[in-house]
């Protein structure tokens, strides 16, 4: 599954749908930068649990354990976990244990259709609010001595409504489980309860070019003649 994100956060505190449990950005957080169209390997932002609060920090997306010996262009692709077996890979059990977040996200990709045919389609939150992905986070120092943060987001089964689209969806949490899952606490079973429900249209094809569009709002607009 290859799961493309779009973040349109605008204000220094997070909305409502976010706020049970994270009620604002860390101090000196600011405005974040609309994206539209995030690839795999570049950056997002996470929120992770520190000493007293979330802690909102930014990570590579695609999880590089910290065991990692070798470059970083050797690193298979880790920016999906399936639930399945989040908690038993090698990559990614020492971060199921101890290091989980959140990707807070407005939206996410999917293609149907043949490959040389592909139709890009955009997700979103049916209440047009932002959604929680689970996630999970390493810290790893590189053969030259530089220290990354990086990420990965947990997928699980598609539920009815999205396995029109695809076999597979993120795994998105509710409020009232973002502070367990957070602090290590919350079992597999959060993962897959049901998700928000969602809203879908189709969008231009440039989004199936990593990076394309991504400060403009119109790529998530929905296609023209569609």
């Amino acid at each position: 599954m290859k799961t493309w994100v779009t973040s349109r956060w605008k204000n220094p505190c997070l909305p409502g749908q976010l706020s049970v449990e994270i009620n604002s950005l860390p101090e000196g957080g600011g405005n974040l930068r609309a994206r539209y169209n995030i690839a795999p390997t570049t950056e997002v932002q996470i929120l992770i649990a520190g000493e007293r609060e979330p802690e909102l920090v930014s990570a590579r997306w695609g999880l590089v354990p910290s065991w990692w010996k070798k470059p970083l262009r050797g690193m298979p692709a880790t920016f999906n976990a399936r639930v399945e077996t989040a908690d038993t890979s090698p990559m990614f059990r020492g971060a199921f244990r101890a290091r989980r977040c959140i990707i807070p996200a407005s939206g996410f990709f999917e293609w149907t259709g043949e490959k040389s045919d592909r139709v890009p389609h955009y997700f979103s939150a049916a209440d047009g609010g932002l959604l929680a992905f689970a996630g999970l986070w390493e810290r790893w120092k590189s053969p030259e001595g530089e220290l990354i943060t990086s990420c990965t987001i947990v997928v699980r089964d598609a539920d009815d409504w999205m396995d029109r689209y695809h076999d597979r969806m993120p795994a998105m949490l509710h409020p009232d489980d973002f502070a367990a899952w957070l602090d290590g606490t919350a079992g597999k079973d959060v993962l897959r309860r049901p998700p928000p429900a969602l809203q879908e249209w189709i969008v231009a094809r440039r989004v199936n070019k990593a990076g394309a569009g991504d400060e403009d709002p119109e790529t998530i607009a929905p296609a023209r003649g569609v």
